[in-house]
């Protein structure tokens, strides 16, 4: 027969059990990447390849650079950020990223390859995303500070981002990501939400993706604005010389209308800021 004692030590050694496994259950997040697929985060990611910039400076935001353990050529924010560089975002080395040992790789549709990521899921699980509005950057957020356990922080972020947003001014608008031939950002990029979330229409509303047309075309729609970004085309003042009829803004750097993620919110600050 167990003793008063033993018994007693039998439950509490059950109540440690069932607290430990509860706890388990509690910290274990099952999320879902841009291609619905479930990822099951047990533990915040510790070894993280990312091969967005965009998203290498939100993890930073947030608090989770330090899980952050490889890099493309192209991240250059923040400022100074000194960790193993594995390519470009259109050429990676998987060889690097393999040795790397990720628990985790970030990827976007749009910059990256499929190919790259088939290769890369052979050794670690690859997260997937590519938003098209400055609402999918805020659920984006939401989404990272809950992987790497930073809500808190992605709340914060949140909110400044909401604060940024809100009709400036009403006006038409044309965006150039290229010049030889000239394209054109389309009514559903990012770049076109974003500039449309603060009051603009772009003249190119009803085009998709990156149409191309001749600058005599979109001048001819009688945009009150023309945007010219420094990347991916690199612009020169010279080209904004050029450009006869509408107020031209640029070229000015890329990086605030083309990253998504953090950056968004400087993106919003300068559009107020020009257009306020």
């Amino acid at each position: 027969m167990l003793s008063h004692q033993t018994v007693l030590d039998v439950l509490s050694l059950d109540k440690e059990c069932l607290c430990h496994t509860l706890r388990v259950k509690i910290v274990s997040i099952e999320m879902k990447d841009l291609l619905g697929r479930t990822f099951d985060f047990a533990a915040p990611p510790s070894r993280v390849v990312s091969l967005v910039p965009s998203l290498t400076e939100t993890l930073f935001d947030l608090g989770a650079g330090d899980a952050v353990v490889g890099i493309t050529d192209f991240c250059i924010f923040p400022e100074g950020i000194e960790l193993p560089r594995v390519g470009g975002t259109k050429n990676p080395r998987i060889d690097e990223i393999r040795a790397l040992s990720p628990d985790l790789v970030y990827m976007n549709i749009e910059e990256n390859i499929e190919r790259h990521a088939r290769a890369i899921e052979e050794f670690a699980p690859v997260f997937v995303t590519e938003p098209k509005t400055v609402d999918d950057v805020s659920a984006l957020i939401t989404t990272l500070g809950t992987i790497h356990r930073r809500s808190d922080r992605a709340r914060e972020l949140t909110d400044a981002l909401a604060n940024e947003r809100g009709t400036v001014a009403e006006f038409t608008f044309a965006v150039p990501i290229w010049k030889k031939p000239w394209m054109w950002c389309g009514g559903d990029t990012y770049v076109s939400n974003l500039v449309e979330s603060i009051g603009g229409r772009n003249v190119l509303g009803a085009r998709e993706r990156y149409p191309s047309l001749a600058i005599d075309e979109v001048l001819a729609l009688r945009p009150d604005i023309i945007f010219l970004p420094d990347e991916p085309y690199e612009f020169i003042a010279e080209d904004a010389t050029e450009i006869r009829g509408p107020r031209v803004i640029g070229p000015f750097p890329g990086h605030l209308f083309t990253w998504h993620g953090t950056r968004t919110i400087l993106g919003l600050r300068f559009l107020r800021e020009r257009l306020g």
